[in-house]
């Protein structure tokens, strides 16, 4: 039997993710009180039908959570294994998120928000801690939260606890403000210069041949690839869960783009951690045209 504890900050996708499982074919339990785990497990286990569980527990289980962890080590003695997910997100993006539904954080009594976060994270921090997967929902989109839930939980591979975001962007539209490397491409030929290739973007093969015809962006490509590759364990070494490779050029339409794209396609071929491309600015210029 697969035996799975999802748990999380409040607001990171939770429930969400609890119904993602089920609809994978696990056996769902929500806010399971803490002093029942041990039974429920021993009783699952006991059941033909049931191979597969998946168990949410969360900061409603109140101060009885800080018995958690020695619950887990009692179950792991006895020799059945539990896997734990956590989800997680940026304080920022938490805070939008309860705006957004306009409910109260459990842990905030009637003050702010962010105290209630400030809370929840402390009181979750050894959990994290043990978890197995830790994903970061901050920048994804429902769907690909599914996809990073079967690649763990159906598909069974491998996961690294890294979410990496490969972003292209215009400068003149100002630096990604979540960027953790920024790289600036505008030292390659620019095709908005070149008749016939403006109007198009660097998702077309017109613009991508272009582009990398220079020798500087194949060169450019293969240590920006090398790079990302050395740096990406040594990041999840020290607990990142997401990373965003910004790079840009003057308009976020042809070069930056076709360097994402390429980029993403590298990384594609061969990795275990979580990876989209997206293009922040691609459609601005024609926007700004009307």
């Amino acid at each position: 039997m697969r035996f799975v504890i999802l748990s999380g900050m409040s607001g990171a996708g939770k429930s969400t993710a609890l119904k993602m499982m089920e609809d994978m074919g696990y056996f769902c339990v929500d806010n399971l009180p803490i002093s029942l785990l041990e039974s429920f497990v021993e009783l699952a286990d006991g059941a033909a039908e049931l191979s597969k569980v998946a168990v949410g527990i969360d900061i409603r289980s109140g101060q009885k959570l800080e018995e958690l962890l020695d619950k887990l080590k009692c179950i792991e003695q006895s020799g059945k294994i539990i896997e734990v997910l956590f989800l997680d997100s940026e304080d920022s993006v938490l805070v939008k998120r309860y705006k957004e539904t306009r409910r109260s954080h459990p842990l905030a009594e009637g003050e702010r928000v962010d105290k209630g976060i400030t809370l929840e994270r402390k009181r979750l921090e050894n959990l994290k801690k043990r978890a197995d997967y830790i994903i970061d929902t901050s920048q994804l989109l429902t769907r690909e939260l599914q996809a990073e839930l079967k690649k763990i939980f159906v598909e069974n591979k491998e996961y690294k606890n890294l979410y990496i975001t490969v972003l292209s962007f215009g400068f003149k539209y100002g630096i990604p403000a979540d960027a953790d490397l920024v790289f600036d491409v505008r030292f390659l030929p620019n095709p908005y210069y070149v008749e016939g290739l403006r109007p198009l973007t660097g998702l077309d093969k017109p613009i991508q041949d272009f582009v990398m015809q220079a020798r500087e962006a194949n060169i450019f490509l293969d240590k920006l690839d090398d790079m990302i590759r050395f740096l990406a364990p040594n990041y999840i070494s020290e607990g990142k869960n997401q990373l965003v490779i910004a790079i840009g050029c003057t308009g976020g339409k042809h070069r930056s783009v076709t360097l994402a794209q390429a980029l993403y396609g590298r990384l594609n071929q061969e990795t275990e951690y979580g990876l989209r491309v997206e293009h922040r600015d691609i459609g601005k210029d024609a926007l700004r045209g009307k």
